[in-house]
């Protein structure tokens, strides 16, 4: 992202802008987009990545397509999910990294260690492995 870049915000972009963040504001919904930074993957997919039901990522898939923060793609009855563009992982990403400074007072990324986001949960099975 360029910080020199000038937009241009219209009342209507700012308000979708806070229902984006307003989406973003759960931990399964970070964990998911995180796990879909990899390309496209099936619920059960996801489910095993961030270690939660299906259901319950089926239905937080739900909310996140709505928004338009997901799309998907069907191959007979099962159901892919991706990312709609590389803005919201950009968004996810910066907000970690901004986590990163509550947690440690110079954080892994300002002390020139590569900054590494995972998606997966402990015990997690790799990307592709449904249940």
């Amino acid at each position: 992202m360029d910080a020199d870049k000038q937009i241009e915000a219209t009342d209507d972009s700012v308000a979708i802008a806070a229902e984006i963040f307003s989406m973003l504001a759960d931990a399964t919904r970070i964990r998911i987009i995180l796990a879909l930074r990899g390309g496209e993957l099936s619920v059960n997919s996801i489910a095993n990545l961030i270690d939660k039901a299906p259901p319950a990522v089926s239905q937080h898939l739900a909310k996140l397509r709505l928004s338009r923060i997901v799309t998907t793609r069907q191959d007979g009855t099962r159901v892919f999910y991706r990312l709609a563009n590389e803005h919201v992982s950009t968004l996810v990403i910066e907000a970690i990294l901004q986590a990163e400074h509550s947690v440690d007072a110079v954080p892994a990324h300002h002390r020139g260690a590569a900054p590494s986001v995972h998606s997966a949960s402990a015990g997690a099975r790799p990307a592709g492995h449904d249940r």
